[in-house]
């Protein structure tokens, strides 16, 4: 073998090695959170979170792979869970479905529904949802998954709208018909990416919700849509490419129901134009030829800060829990600040930043092939129970001992020290971390 193709060969495995990140080492996520109480109930149901997150280790230390491998097979050996589909007619004429799944299992005594708000343009057939929806049921949670408006090929769109970015009425009427079939339930908020800023912005909101909500978690949000564009207009680390397929399949929902939302009545009353609509080439010039119209607002800027959920966060009185990845390529790292300041300033929230995973991957375990159920599928199941224990320990009691209200034995070990947890004061600019 000449000395030249020795050294092609050199330099691809030596920017093969860079992509795949396979130097990088498995880290404890770290926590950030102000309420001790809160994350120690947390803790007790899911004390892997003080254990290191293990991505597969050929290619899950790469945010990319991670990505892109979610966007292409979802997830390995991805089941099928069994459910019925819910039709809705809202006052606008807007057909809105969710599918419901009832639980496999009598794990817990308490009848528990998980509210699961997809991301953008996903819906309850997608590979992700299906697996996480299995893997609830598993262990004795009634899910229930919102589809949102437009993004299913089988059910047609029935009125001059779709789903959009900070629209949170089609998930309310999900939370509501769910009441009125299971009033006594006690309802946990999941939503990935687009569905973890709806469901936030829902909770922050000034409009009624029903007592049933327990809790929320959130995966992978942006938080602050006008930032989150500013990054993925950029080319750096591949995220214009990101941004491309995002608009991509955004205008395809659009023009795949042309008949309803781009019709003569429809151009006429919002001034679309359909040229400018299907030559979009990123997402702001996609919401300025037709999401800002439709919507009613005056510039795309204005769109996107009604649509995010940072300007709702101070309204949250429900407890929850955030997740991202630092090596999202879609939701970098520049944008999290808002998420940590905003835990450790209040209480009953807390958000787990971890080093991979990249957007909605979390794939974990073996060399190449990982394990057909991710660190995210094993998290939320139990993290949706540890917010169940930590609504039972605020619930109204009769006076006990100290012991006794943690529910623990007085030799209970202090889940607490063993984890990666850094405590914030509100008056304090410096951090004060926690022994991990």
């Amino acid at each position: 073998m000449s000395t030249v193709l020795l050294a092609v060969v050199a330099v691809i495995l030596c920017v093969l090695f860079r992509i795949l990140n396979v130097n990088s080492q498995p880290h404890k996520p770290v926590i950030y959170g102000r309420d001790r109480n809160f994350i120690e109930n947390i803790l007790f149901i899911a004390p892997f979170l003080n254990e290191p997150y293990i991505p597969t280790r050929l290619w899950g230390f790469s945010g990319h792979v991670q990505t892109i491998l979610h966007s292409l097979i979802g997830r390995v050996r991805c089941p099928w869970p069994i459910g019925g589909r819910i039709s809705l007619i809202l006052p606008d004429k807007s057909t809105l479905t969710y599918d419901l799944y009832e639980p496999l299992g009598s794990e817990h005594e308490d009848d528990v529904t998980v509210a699961i708000c997809p991301g953008i343009g996903n819906t309850s057939e997608s590979v992700y949802i299906r697996t996480y929806v299995h893997y609830s049921q598993r262990h004795g949670y009634r899910c229930a998954v919102l589809n949102h408006i437009g993004a299913l090929n089988s059910v047609p769109v029935t009125s001059n709208r779709i789903f959009s970015y900070g629209h949170t009425d089609d998930f309310s009427y999900m939370v509501e018909n769910l009441m009125e079939r299971y009033p006594n339930t006690k309802l946990i908020l999941v939503g990935f990416s687009l569905g973890g800023n709806l469901i936030t912005k829902y909770l922050g909101e000034e409009r009624k919700r029903p007592k049933n909500i327990i809790g929320g978690i959130s995966i992978c949000q942006g938080y602050n849509a006008i930032d989150t564009m500013v990054y993925l207009l950029q080319w750096q680390n591949f995220r214009r490419f990101y941004l491309y397929i995002m608009t991509d399949n955004y205008r395809n929902i659009i023009t795949r129901h042309k008949r309803m939302l781009l019709n003569p009545e429809m151009k006429n009353r919002y001034s679309l134009d359909e040229k400018m609509i299907v030559s979009a080439g990123t997402l702001p010039d996609l919401d300025e030829a037709y999401s800002r119209r439709v919507h009613g607002f005056e510039s795309v800027a204005e769109l996107y800060k009604w649509s995010s959920s940072a300007f709702y966060l101070k309204n949250i009185k429900t407890p929850m829990i955030f997740i991202n990845a630092r090596d999202d390529p879609i939701v970098p790292e520049p944008l999290l600040p808002i998420i940590r300041e905003f835990v450790s300033s209040h209480d009953n929230v807390m958000f787990l930043e971890l080093s991979h995973g990249g957007h909605l991957g979390f794939y974990e375990g073996g060399l190449v092939y990982a394990n057909p159920v991710t660190w995210l599928d094993r998290a939320l199941a139990a993290l949706v129970g540890g917010l169940l224990m930590a609504h039972h320990k605020c619930a109204p009691k009769p006076a006990t001992d100290a012991a006794s209200d943690l529910g623990l034995p007085d030799d209970e070990p202090d889940l607490i020290k063993s984890a990666t947890i850094i405590y914030r004061d509100p008056l304090d600019k410096v951090p004060q971390k926690a022994s991990s």
